[in-house]
């Protein structure tokens, strides 16, 4: 029965509200919308409608203007303008009118109210109408940014309490405007204000134990997944103080460490991993402070996170994209290709960080401080070995399946490159089965392996040193995607990509084969090393770069150990002029040897030796090559 009383209490209130409200004189409607204020506290979106179709938005208008540009006295201006900014509120819950062309056009004219300093109860109206308006139609959003939405919060969110509803409101904002990359936020000069927005969210993220903490964790990860990311690395390192990267630290390491849903773990990892690639590998090594614990936490406990993190993601992706690739029935081709490329973008999240963490490690064992301790160091090389051979598996799997293209596949062929560049003695057994079907392996767009072999180098500059890591290169046939791999290169360096790192590792490994070729049954393969020699005299014609000629001659000179001036002539396509341009690389390279030597020449002693030693060797074999000498 009670309920049945109060109805007619409240129709009462409605119409009562409403009589003011079609009053002729202004005082009776802002008596009635002060009537509103009370009324319409709740979420009767209808009678909002009837209210709002009652006053019209004419009123509405002179009400706002009257609370902004008052001539009266200033307490009479700032309640006219709470009363205007309530009920505007008020009625942009419904959102047809928020996304109203009244509404839309009213945004410029708050954000002004806010940027002169309204009070703390005309503030927390006007952000709830900019987030109603705003969320309502993509028009809000663009007024919004337009009328200086990111400046304003960038100067305002820092005087915002923590974990604040007008804090909530504030991030909202933010999010929205990202939303839409057509306003152009970063070709508008607007990085600095959003890296300054990103410092006071990664706050929010560190210091709160609510659901707020999770929209902190969304927005940051959402602008560090997109193209923001790069273009901040600038902003971000010009911040005067590094408390926000510390923030982030301190809200991946909550995350991760608590039990939270996969897609919310899997966040914290992209932004860690963004976070390393803005502040380099030593992020993740650092002081963490979470909210409630008093007890020092270690300065590893971060690093150790991630590293298990990313290793159960790695684990669970590589299954996922193995069934989706090779068992997966009764699904659409469209449906399974659009996993399959969600899960390869996840997998490069993950490699990325595990390759950051194996850098990491690798400048820690070099170095004479140790920042962390014994044990720690101990876990991560275990966890690396025990993913890195869960990363071979797969690449077997897909060998097995006579898969070879994937930027998967060459994700994985360089998480391994990078491991065993610094561990060449792991995963021995399988790096035998799988060297030549690594070597082949090809990303997406390739149309030849070339990337495959390149991330393999530094590990296969190591390997060839031993006589075990010839025969291999030898059996597996990958001596030739070497040798591909270099005249790429080479090819690459004459038209302005310079990548001399990848050159001479590639030449060195070639070098280190070469040099042992008779210690192992070496392929009897010219034509490989024949393209080469035309490669390397293209690459030193007009070079005055010593260490470049001296490298090449010292090849040069391995190669004319089996072969002759006459089987080359003879070759297809090996022309005279090359063969001119490798009797000038010759005694060019000669030329340096002497008691005038350069402090560079000295530098390359070991490369004048292996040529001077290979040139007595076969120069009766080479007339045109003695007679370049000699002249």
């Amino acid at each position: 029965m009670e309920p049945e009383s109060q109805q007619p209490e409240q129709s009462v209130s409605l119409q009562d509200c409403l009589k003011l409200l079609k009053g002729e004189r202004d005082e009776q409607r802002l008596a009635g919308l002060l009537l509103v204020t009370k009324f319409c506290k709740g979420e009767d979106l209808a009678s909002l409608r009837t209210i709002y179709d009652a006053v019209g938005p004419r009123f509405l208008d002179r009400l706002l203007k009257t609370g902004v540009v008052s001539s009266g006295s200033g307490e009479n201006r700032e309640a006219y303008l709470q009363l205007s900014v309530t009920v505007l509120s008020a009625f942009c819950r419904v959102t047809d009118i928020a996304s109203s062309e009244e509404m839309v056009s009213k945004i410029p004219v708050i954000v002004e109210v806010m940027s002169k300093g309204a009070g703390s109860n005309v503030l927390e109206e006007c952000y709830e109408f900019l987030y109603l308006v705003s969320a309502a139609s993509e028009d809000g959003v663009t007024a919004l940014y337009e009328s200086g939405g990111m400046k304003l919060l960038a100067c305002q969110m820092s005087t915002l309490p923590d974990g604040s509803h007008l804090m909530e409101l504030a991030m909202k904002l933010v999010q929205l405007m990202l939303r839409k990359p057509s306003l152009g936020i970063t070709k508008n000069d607007h990085l600095s204000e959003l890296s300054i927005i990103v410092a006071i969210i990664a706050r929010q993220f560190a210091l709160l134990q609510n659901a707020m903490k999770f929209e902190a964790l969304h927005l940051v990860s959402a602008i560090f997944s997109s193209e923001y990311t790069t273009l901040l690395h600038d902003a971000f390192n010009e911040m005067p103080n590094e408390n926000w990267s510390n923030h982030i630290r301190d809200g991946v390491a909550a995350i991760l460490q608590n039990r939270v849903a996969p897609a919310e773990k899997f966040e914290a990892l992209i932004v860690a991993e963004a976070m390393v690639s803005i502040m380099g590998e030593g992020w993740l090594i650092g002081q963490i402070n979470l909210p409630n614990v008093h007890d020092p936490i270690p300065a590893d406990r971060c690093l150790l996170l991630v590293l298990e993190s990313s290793r159960v993601e790695v684990a669970v992706l590589l299954n996922e994209l193995a069934y989706a690739k090779y068992e997966a029935s009764g699904t659409s081709s469209s449906s399974t290709a659009e996993t399959i490329i969600l899960k390869q973008q996840k997998v490069t999240i993950v490699f990325s960080l595990l390759e950051k963490i194996i850098k990491l490690i690798s400048s820690i064992d070099e170095s004479e401080g140790h920042v962390i301790n014994e044990s720690t160091f101990t876990k991560v090389i275990k966890g690396l070995n025990e993913t890195i051979g869960v990363v071979l598996e797969y690449l077997q799997d897909a060998k097995e399946h006579g898969q070879k293209r994937g930027n998967d596949l060459l994700a994985s062929v360089r998480l391994v490159g990078s491991y065993l560049a610094e561990t060449p003695i792991a995963c021995e057994e399988k790096i035998r089965e799988l060297l030549g079907y690594m070597l082949s392996v090809e990303g997406e767009d390739e149309s030849s392996p070339f990337y495959s072999v390149c991330f393999l180098l530094p590990m296969l500059c190591q390997m060839t040193m031993k006589i075990e890591g010839c025969k291999l290169l030898a059996s597996s046939g990958g001596y030739k995607a070497v040798v591909d791999c270099l005249v790429k290169l080479i090819g690459q360096n004459r038209h302005g990509v310079e990548d001399n790192g990848c050159i001479f590792l590639a030449c060195d490994t070639v070098m280190n084969f070469l040099l042992k070729r008779e210690q192992f049954q070496f392929p009897e393969d010219e034509s490989t090393f024949y393209n080469l020699l035309k490669a390397l005299a293209i690459w030193t014609e007009d070079t005055n770069d010593l260490s470049v000629v001296m490298m090449a001659s010292s090849i040069c000179t391995l190669v004319f150990d089996f072969t002759s001036e006459d089987a080359l002539l003879n070759y297809p396509d090996f022309s005279s002029s090359c063969l001119n341009s490798l009797s000038r690389l010759i005694a060019r390279s000669l030329d340096s040897w002497g008691q005038d030597m350069s402090d560079v020449a000295k530098g390359e002693m070991d490369l004048l030796e292996i040529v001077t030693a290979g040139y007595s060797r076969w120069v009766n074999r080479f007339p045109r090559i003695r007679n370049a000498v000699e002249r």
